[in-house]
């Protein structure tokens, strides 16, 4: 839009943030909004009257009827007319008039403030005054709705996860005595009863309940949790009692961090956002230029009537703001956001709603994005030159994996439960990315990971694995000598396969899988999953080097846990975190973030991203078709103000109702 927008919505964002640091709707503005709802009421009462003075028959006698002076009667109904329009005028249009002529001592002179306030004056100079009041008016009602429509847009966004719970119950000395959330330090004892919201991040000690969830992962079946449990700020207690060990201050909160995500969308805008704002800025000063030369061209070179002219070039004028074309499309992104949202998927900028709408290829890891990343260990092969059996084989690798959070690592620790191991001493313990782990035990250096491991420590006579073990492979060595081989095998998600199926459907040509697993577990989770290309057996750096490859064949994006898989997450046209509830690392690294390890959602996303840009080129589209359509009857002189007005406010108008589609949408869910 013109400047008057930018700052529009510059005041938005400043009073968003005013709502949020006080923990509720800023009054402040909602007082602005009603005074600018009566000041539209009264300057349309005094134009109504007006009107019908100038268009009832018999009104002028009614009036005169009753004055004394006959002669000075029309006179005076003149004037009284005159004045009621004169005040509808500036009670609508004071701040636009004190608006336009402080940007203008700016240099900021092309706005549509300007072109308001030039069509209104050159209107009144030419004695249209009803057709100046009207300009004005109907400007200011299309100000007014478009203040409402961002506002309702912005308070969907912010019911997606609630209103920040604005207590806690926190246990200081020897009871729980209520506070703001804001006052609870990490590692204090809240209580949250039934019915009421969590206020913070915590673990569960004490209790067991339902919680719905929805609000911040879209789903409808309420969660249990119980003691030792995760627990964000943001959930509901539908049942039981529990108290809570904070882990995060209420700043640093789910709630917090998710609001912040959304609000700081509207900066990264999309191409056709940053297209719309330069078009404003060029477009604007053109029509000026064009309807000046509409006003004077014809009377100097043709002996034309000015006031016929002056009153084209005001049609000009009126119907040439930008204003539909700069507000409904931010709208409609921002309408995009919060639908996908409201069903649990994070969008950080409207730039990620247009690369997805256009994404050809997705990428994914396969660890605990297309499979549950459940290990559990399927076969034990040690080395016959070795000498060592099964249990010691498992018992060695358990050692070794003793620190590792790993997934591979955990379901060692499952399958070889070794109440001595906890006993045992490590040391130069070293966690190789990509690789394994070389770790010293009771003198002995052992290594526990995958070929790449062994082959960089020059390990030799290492056993091949059988063709049918589709798992992934650890191997273990001890001082150099290799020991044999565990084959540890992954279960795939039920909805993978459904979930693959509905991406072709919204768009997606190939679909490819990249990981670091063994090419045999690689291509048993590829057939079993229809996945088109399989990559195995990479390193991080590798992953990032076939996503380069990836992404010189068309828009791509790449699916992954979001912490082992930063470097391709950042890389791809867009990442996205799965499964990424209370994890900080997967929302720092992705730009769309599922808030659950729902597969189907990233098809989701992708159709109401698809939604989202059919809106906004039907908005752009139906805008410009209409203004340069009016702009070109103006020019013969076809057609009138109100016309003109149409093509600004009642485009507009259409524009905002077809964008918060996208918000209603979100209600019919």
């Amino acid at each position: 839009m013109s400047c008057h927008c930018h700052e529009h919505e510059h005041n938005h964002e400043h009073h968003h943030h005013e709502e949020h640091e006080h923990g509720g709707h800023c009054c402040c503005h909602e007082h602005e909004e009603e005074g600018g709802l009566k000041k539209i009421i009264v300057a349309a009462a005094l134009f109504a009257i007006a009107l019908l003075l100038e268009h009832i028959p018999g009104a002028e006698r009614a009036f005169t009827s009753r004055l004394s002076d006959m002669a000075q009667a029309p006179a005076i109904f003149n004037a009284a007319k005159l004045l009621l329009f004169a005040a509808a005028y500036l009670i609508c249009g004071k701040d636009v008039l004190i608006s336009s002529i402080k940007n203008i001592l700016r240099g900021e002179i092309f706005d549509e403030q300007f072109l308001m306030a030039a069509a209104s004056i050159a209107a009144i100079a030419i004695g249209e005054c009803p057709e100046a009041v009207g300009v004005m008016l109907f400007y200011q009602i299309g100000e007014w709705f478009e203040d409402y429509a961002v506002d309702k847009s912005r308070d969907s966004i912010q019911s997606l996860v609630g209103l920040r719970p604005d207590k806690a119950f926190v246990f200081r000395d020897g009871a729980f005595v209520q506070v703001a959330p804001e006052e609870v330090q990490v590692g204090d004892t809240i209580q949250v009863k039934p019915g009421e919201r969590v206020p913070l991040d915590g673990i569960v000690l004490e209790g067991s309940s339902f919680v719905d969830t929805s609000a911040l992962t879209g789903e409808s079946v309420p969660r249990e949790i119980f003691e030792g449990a995760q627990v964000m700020a943001g959930f509901v207690n539908q049942s039981g009692l529990v108290t809570v060990k904070v882990t995060k201050a209420a700043a640093d909160s789910s709630v917090s961090r998710i609001l912040e995500l959304v609000e700081n969308a509207a900066d990264k805008k999309a191409k056709a956002q940053k297209f719309i704002t330069r078009f404003a800025k060029v477009y604007t000063p053109l029509v000026c230029v064009a309807a000046a030369l509409v006003a004077v061209v014809p009377p100097v070179f043709a002996g034309a009537q000015w006031s016929t002219w002056i009153y084209r070039a005001i049609m000009f004028l009126v119907v040439s703001c930008p204003c539909a074309l700069v507000i409904s499309v931010p709208l409609s992104f921002y309408g995009g956001i919060g639908l996908a949202s409201s069903k649990g998927i994070l969008i950080k900028g409207s730039n990620y709603i247009e690369l997805l709408s256009k994404a050809k290829i997705a990428a994914f890891d396969k660890t605990g994005t297309l499979t549950q990343g459940v290990f559990v260990v399927n076969e034990i092969h040690p080395s016959p030159e070795a000498k060592i059996s099964q249990e010691e084989l498992v018992a060695v690798a358990t050692h070794a994996e003793k620190y590792s959070e790993h997934p591979i690592s955990k379901s060692l620790k499952i399958a070889h439960h070794c109440p001595k191991c906890e006993s045992v001493a490590l040391n130069n313990v070293q966690e190789i990315r990509g690789q394994g782990i070389s770790v010293e035990i009771e003198g002995q250096k052992v290594l526990a990971g995958n070929l790449k491991l062994m082959e960089a420590f020059s390990v030799q006579k290492i056993t091949p694995c059988p063709k049918d073990d589709a798992g992934t492979v650890v191997h273990v060595a001890v001082d150099g000598i290799y020991q044999g081989h565990i084959v540890i095998s992954d279960k795939i998600k039920e909805a993978s396969r459904a979930a693959l199926a509905s991406l072709k459907k919204a768009g997606i040509q190939k679909t490819v899988m990249l990981t670091g697993d063994s090419q045999l577990a690689a291509d048993a989770t590829a057939k079993a999953l229809g996945v088109d290309q399989t990559a195995a057996e990479l390193l991080p750096q590798d992953k990032v080097a076939r996503v380069e490859e990836l992404l010189k064949e068309g828009t791509t994006i790449f699916a992954g846990d979001g912490i082992n898989d930063a470097p391709v997450l950042a890389r791809a046209d867009v990442g996205i975190a799965m499964g990424a509830l209370g994890s900080d690392a997967a929302i720092e690294a992705s730009d769309v973030v599922i808030m659950n390890d729902d597969l189907q959602k990233i098809s989701d996303a992708m159709k109401i991203s698809k939604t989202t840009m059919r809106v906004v080129w039907q908005n752009i589209a139906m805008s410009l078709l209409v203004k340069f359509g009016i702009m070109a009857l103006a020019v013969p002189g076809i057609g009138n103000l109100w016309l003109a007005v149409f093509g600004d406010v009642g485009v507009l108008f259409l524009a905002v109702l077809n964008a918060l589609r996208l918000s209603l949408a979100k209600r019919e869910r």
